[in-house]
């Protein structure tokens, strides 16, 4: 028994001297943060559709009158962000989804559905606030509960063959947005 107390405190002896390597503490703090990051990203993506799961189909009508199918933009992988006009964390995301447009070029589509909107002028009104260069469709509460959305900004990303391959829930960095998509 005393070989395993022993053992074990040869260890308790060197991890005391690793905590004093700021190096060491960082890291250590790093994992602990990214692991809770995790935890709490599976937590809030846990009712969404999952990864592999065909991407609910809908068509739905943009700002300019044209009607989009989601089937139709196969062949590419889609960025499918769903958000609210009144949301103020959308608002900050807004120009990161214009951005990754820009850097997408023609490899994928984004594609944004507003939702939770009661008036069409909120929504093109946010849309010329924030210089939303993306297409904007108007959804509705049958979309909302298909793709079961409950908070604002949630962005899927699907594969070329329209599977869910990822969702986010909340703010996300346009390094985090094209991170996802490159994966």
């Amino acid at each position: 028994m005393q070989g395993g107390t022993g053992a074990l405190g040869r260890m308790r002896a060197a991890w005391d001297v690793a905590r004093r390597r700021w190096w060491v503490r960082w890291g250590v703090d790093l994992a602990l943060l990214a692991l809770i990051v995790a935890a709490v990203s599976a937590w809030q993506t846990r009712r969404l559709p999952g990864g592999g799961t065909p991407a609910p189909d809908f068509i739905l009508r943009t700002l300019s009158g044209e009607t989009v199918r989601l089937e139709a933009l196969r062949g590419k992988p889609v960025v499918l962000a769903f958000w609210a006009p009144w949301c103020g964390v959308c608002k900050l995301e807004s120009s990161n989804l214009s951005l990754l447009q820009s850097l997408a070029g023609d490899s994928a589509h984004v594609v944004s559905v507003a939702v939770a909107w009661d008036d069409e002028e909120a929504v093109r009104r946010f849309v010329r606030e924030h210089g939303a260069d993306y297409p904007v469709l108007l959804g509705d509460d049958g979309i909302q509960r298909d793709w079961r959305v409950d908070t604002f900004p949630t962005v899927f990303f699907l594969s070329s063959e329209g599977r869910v391959e990822r969702t986010v829930v909340g703010y996300t960095t346009l390094a985090g947005l094209t991170w996802r998509l490159l994966l």
